[in-house]
């Protein structure tokens, strides 16, 4: 079984949502991020943040092959990252 670090569970989880895009400062996350307010908050004054993934754990879940590229022909460090089957079950399985 593998250990996970709460910020790989984390990136996995987000990509669980969806596709991880490219962002400045060496962040992931979805495409077209922004910033949200709780469906709870009737007047929309506290804004939740976007979340993102590091580039290093991006890295150590691919390496795990919990992440895959989606589009083999571009460029790696500008390509889309999604959840392979492996990285479902391991969620499935520890949270």
């Amino acid at each position: 079984m593998i250990e996970l670090t709460p910020s790989q569970i984390a990136a996995l989880k987000l990509a669980r949502d969806g596709d991880l895009y490219p962002q400045p400062m060496k962040k992931w996350t979805h495409q077209n991020a922004t910033v949200t307010y709780a469906k709870t908050d009737r007047w929309k004054e506290r804004p939740q943040k976007v979340k993102s993934v590091t580039s290093k754990a991006l890295d150590e879940l691919k390496a795990s092959g919990f992440l895959e590229r989606r589009h083999l022909d571009h460029d790696a460090s500008k390509d889309v990252y999604g959840i392979t089957m492996a990285g479902k079950m391991w969620l499935l399985k520890n949270k």
